[in-house]
């Protein structure tokens, strides 16, 4: 499965690539299953915010059922098209919003923020950063009042040039000030739906005032020499990307 440069070029202006319907329907079923056996008899109330900041249904992380999400979809075609090359992929990160109105308050919707950078719960000098975010839907995302993430397109521009500029290692601030007034653009989809989403685009994400869970699974993606080179890969949006070196500046402008 390849990227069109039309599609390289939307990707290199607005950090964001949607697929419809990329994930086969079978196998949607077969991780919603595993999902909804761990929601519904191995969850507490009580978890939800530590599963929240990392990955609910923790034992099914490298299950092979969720792995072919990625592995099986297109998805990985679609990643190394973006990045050239990218390292084996062998956990899945499982999110679910849950609905506000059965865990009052529990969950909060969560700022603006890049993935791994100053996190509240993590040293502010550690990184935990990656190339791409693939996010593959797995339950009804009909309207943003689901739980919807909210990101904000050509946002990587603006994070990269202030990660050079202004930000540096041990700051708590995740995003400067006027990104942290934005409210997103909001991704609605339905199962089997493939959200790509370069690393550097801030995203949000909002309570689920609906009655039934919201659920996505994300694969966390990189280029190979990106563990090396963290720091320059946050001031410079397209150190990881080299298929996306050549597209032609046209394609990259807005409308």
């Amino acid at each position: 499965m390849s990227l069109t440069v039309e599609e390289k070029g939307a990707f290199k202006r607005d950090g964001v690539l949607i697929r419809r319907g990329l994930a086969a329907p079978d196998t949607i079923r077969r991780a919603v299953s595993r999902i909804d056996e761990s929601y519904r008899k191995g969850m507490a109330p009580d978890d939800i915010p530590a599963y929240s900041r990392r990955t609910f249904a923790p034992e099914l992380g490298n299950s092979a059922e969720l792995l072919a999400l990625y592995t099986q979809t297109g998805a990985a075609d679609l990643a190394t098209g973006l990045l050239g090359e990218t390292t084996p992929v062998t956990t899945t990160q499982i999110q679910i919003r849950v609905p506000e109105g059965e865990f009052a308050g529990v969950q909060q919707a969560k700022k603006m923020h890049v993935d791994g950078v100053s996190c509240p719960h993590l040293d502010p000098n550690e990184l935990r950063t990656f190339s791409l975010l693939v996010g593959v839907v797995l339950s009804d995302i009909y309207d943003p009042q689901c739980g919807a993430l909210h990101y904000l397109p050509g946002g990587h521009l603006t994070m990269a040039r202030w990660f050079d500029d202004e930000w540096s290692l041990g700051m708590t601030e995740q995003v400067p000030p006027e990104i942290d007034r934005e409210r997103g653009t909001p991704f609605l989809g339905q199962p089997g739906d493939v959200l790509l989403v370069h690393h550097l685009v801030p995203h949000t994400v909002a309570q689920n005032l609906m009655p039934f869970p919201r659920v996505m699974a994300y694969f966390r993606i990189s280029h190979p020499d990106h563990a090396s080179r963290r720091l320059e890969a946050l001031r410079d949006p397209w150190l990881d990307y080299p298929p996306l070196a050549e597209i032609p500046s046209a394609l990259t402008s807005q409308e």
